[in-house]
């Protein structure tokens, strides 16, 4: 493979960033410093160092916690709860919405410092990073108004058989949240957010990369809601996860990232019956060009698909059928749009920016290699083209089940692409596959299309026409099925997710409803109560 010559990058002064030391932690309500050892953080970016080398930027230092201070964490959230009884999961539900809202209005103080080290860390170009800040705080308000919405249908009592009813939502109990690095703020907090606000107390551990963008939101934490609801501990998942799931003490595991980590941390658990999962796993989504589709549309929304943040997302398009009667059209029209993109820094905007992980480029060579020699070939001029911290797409063709491609998500910027003459080729891909999230159809003719709905609908969880795999909006739901996902998340999903239908029940008499009159009139409950949230 050719290389790509490195260049010196000059940072625009807006964009540049002095090293971080985040050794603070967040524990029973206060920013505490940690004393331990840290891990340096690096990112991909390469600019000089001190010496006049090109290389990794050194960004800072993130605490590198242990099994005491994980055991500490578990302790304050058990406290917190305690067993249902503390003062957050019995907190009127107006009152854990204004805490939520004190976060939101301290979180949006912080946009600049977030949206820079979303840039550094990630390889997240400024748009893009804006756009997950802004994002977020618009799930979080979302979310206190789905929240408003599910206390307004629990304000009144039911009558069925002379038993009154008042059904409300309860918190599950202790929460460990777990992110991903390619979102690690927005689904990061479309996991903790609905946990916190649903009553639960929770841990928080970042994920291995965009570590240090946490670190602004620290005092927010601490300050914003009651000692121990919030904890967050950095460090390996190994030294800091484990322990935390040894204890037994966790409810809820929420995480958004691999199967692997997801079943190495549900068998730590001595009690797994009693863990509930809300979890975002792999995918390795379709595109599938019919040939009645929109060639130019096709080409656009498969190269946004494919290729959004180098192709570095769940949703991405991982695999593309292609029909043969429109192949070399496609095929040609694709690799050429491929091929005029360019690698630039986050700051110039580009769709393409340099890989975070250190050993991704080795990886998707890796898959390159197999491919090649097994039967593909690189389509597009540009592809495999290598620089230290990136490698060009590379549009594979023809692709076939023996190779690695076929059956791993790359999650990076590698394009797999099958043609088919019937379309129970790309169909029984998909049946036998191991994974279920989305699809995207391109194609013109409905009654072409409407058969092929109807059976895309029980394989994946989320049909796309004519446009792009895509999580959004949050107000929709996002799951998967098989080994994609457990739960469903959305603003409204995920407060279900992290909470349990319970209720009062009492006879219809008169003793009963004396009772109950005196609890509303009075006040006495936090959870018997008929107020509406305007």
């Amino acid at each position: 493979m050719s290389f790509m010559k490195p260049t010196t990058v000059t940072v625009p002064e807006e964009f540049t960033l002095e090293p971080i030391t985040l050794n603070q932690y967040v524990l029973d309500g206060q920013v505490k410093t940690w004393n331990g050892p840290t891990t340096e953080v690096y990112s991909s970016i390469e600019t000089l160092d001190q010496s006049g080398q090109l290389g990794p930027t050194y960004l800072g230092q993130v605490s590198a916690m242990d099994e005491e201070s994980a055991l500490e964490a578990i302790r304050s959230s058990v406290k917190a709860f305690d067993r249902g009884m503390g003062e957050w999961p019995t907190m009127r539900v107006t009152d854990r919405i204004k805490c939520m809202e004190d976060f939101a209005a301290k979180m949006v103080t912080k946009r600049d410092e977030v949206v820079k080290l979303l840039m550094w860390e990630i390889g997240k170009n400024y748009n893009d990073s804006q756009k997950e800040f802004d994002r977020t705080v618009d799930y979080i308000y979302d979310t206190i108004e789905a929240c408003k919405d599910f206390d307004r249908k629990g304000a009144r009592f039911l009558n069925d058989s002379d038993v009154r009813a008042h059904i409300r939502r309860g918190p599950l109990g202790i929460v460990l949240c777990l992110g991903p690095y390619n979102y690690p703020l927005n689904e990061t907090f479309s996991l903790l957010i609905p946990a916190i606000i649903m009553g639960n107390t929770t841990i928080f551990k970042p994920a291995k990369l965009g570590v240090l963008l946490i670190g602004p939101l620290l005092e927010a934490f601490a300050t914003s809601f009651p000692k121990g609801v919030v904890n967050v501990l950095f460090g390996r998942g190994r030294a800091v996860a484990s322990p935390i799931m040894k204890s037994g003490h966790i409810d809820v595991l929420a995480l958004i990232g691999h199967s692997s980590s997801a079943i190495a941390l549900q068998d730590l658990h001595p009690n797994k019956n009693r863990l509930r999962l809300v979890l975002g796993l792999e995918a390795k989504n379709p595109g599938i060009i019919l040939p009645s589709a929109d060639l130019q549309n096709a080409v656009s929304e498969c190269i946004s698909g494919t290729l959004s943040f180098n192709g570095q997302r769940c949703t991405a398009l991982k695999i593309l059928y292609v029909h043969k009667a429109i192949k070399d059209q496609f095929l040609s029209a694709f690799s050429d749009a491929v091929d005029a993109l360019q690698l630039g820094m986050p700051w110039e905007n580009t769709l393409l920016t340099p890989l975070p992980e250190p050993h991704k480029p080795d990886y998707i060579q890796s898959l390159i290699d197999d491919a090649l020699d097994k039967g593909a070939k690189i389509i597009n001029k540009r592809g495999g083209e290598r620089s230290s911290n990136f490698i060009f797409p590379a549009v594979l063709y023809p692709v076939t089940k023996d190779m690695k491609i076929y059956h791993e998500e790359q999650f990076g910027p590698v394009i797999p692409v099958r043609d088919f003459e019937d379309i129970q080729l790309p169909l029984e891909d998909m049946a036998q596959s191991n994974y279920g999230q989305q699809v995207s159809v391109f194609g013109t003719n409905s009654a072409e299309l409407a058969p092929l709905i109807d059976y895309l609908v029980n394989l994946v969880c989320r049909v796309n026409l004519n446009s792009a795999c895509q999580r959004g909006p949050d107000t929709y739901p996002f799951t998967g099925r098989k080994d994609s996902a457990v739960s469903t998340l959305s603003v409204h999903d995920a407060l279900r997710s992290f909470s349990i239908r319970t209720f009062l029940a009492a006879k219809d008499n008169a003793l009963n409803k004396g009772i109950i009159n005196d609890m509303l009139r009075e006040r006495q409950s936090n959870f018997v109560t008929t107020d509406y949230i305007l």
